[in-house]
């Protein structure tokens, strides 16, 4: 385990096994922070490679501005930001803003820089700007949210990177766990990080132990006694996250 991390690689790989909704239902259990403002992307993303499932990494982040010839001055630009990049601890997701946004011209991403990054222990990226190559990308195992698809890369180079960045509404910072599949992204405040995989657990366990049941189970059963069932199913979810998180959850 990273000393800087809460986590181990296995509590990672369980994270993996959930969809990013339900981890956020974990998260609003634990955290202090504004669950309608804070940690999720506040405009539409679009993954790219939904059949891949949920990635889950610490984030690297870097800035771009492809419409910008000056930035192609910096020479060794490229290679001072893949050794940032390969300094730190995995998995990664790099999150990538792009001053030209909205109007985006040039795509950081494509088959070399997708198996590059996949070489230094990244697995997929963030992105308010474009991505290209997609089949390659796929091909390579690294996954892409991103605004679009684009033809070229223009003048892409790293501007800045090791800094906050700002995508899809959100700030993130250097090292923030990230969940993020086809319905958003969650960027975790770093206190909340020890006590996600526990919450997420249990509140996917609640539901399945009250809510879902009493949904799937009322075939053939009298409507009263439908609604019944749901009201007690929903008060029972209540009380489990109650007594567990002193909060009661959605139900």
């Amino acid at each position: 385990m990273n000393p800087e991390h809460a986590l181990t690689h296995s509590d990672i790989l369980l994270l993996k096994r959930w969809n990013t909704p339900t981890i956020y239902n974990g998260w609003e259990q634990i955290t202090k922070h504004d669950r309608t403002r804070e940690g999720i992307n506040l405009e539409e993303t679009r993954d790219f490679m939904p059949q891949m499932g949920p990635m889950v990494g610490y984030a690297v982040t870097v800035i771009i501005e492809p419409s910008n010839p000056v930035h192609l001055q910096r020479a060794k630009a490229l290679s001072d930001y893949r050794r940032y990049v390969a300094s730190v601890p995995g998995p990664k997701i790099v999150v990538v803003q792009d001053l030209d946004k909205p109007r985006v011209i040039g795509s950081f991403w494509g088959e070399v820089n997708a198996n590059t990054h996949r070489a230094l222990g990244c697995v997929g990226t963030i992105t308010d700007g474009a991505v290209r190559d997609l089949d390659e990308m796929i091909n390579a195992g690294f996954k892409a949210l991103a605004r679009r698809l684009c033809v070229g890369h223009a003048h892409v180079i790293p501007v800045r990177w090791n800094c906050e960045v700002e995508v899809f509404g959100q700030k993130i910072q250097p090292g923030q766990l990230i969940h993020a599949d086809k319905h958003g992204f969650l960027a975790m405040p770093k206190e909340d990080e020890a006590r996600l995989l526990e919450a997420s657990r249990f509140m996917d366990t609640n539901e399945c132990n009250t809510v879902i049941p009493a949904a799937c189970g009322a075939a053939g059963k009298p409507v009263d006694q439908v609604l019944a069932e749901m009201d007690a199913a929903g008060a029972a979810f209540r009380e489990a996250a109650a007594k567990q998180f002193s909060r009661k959850g959605e139900w």
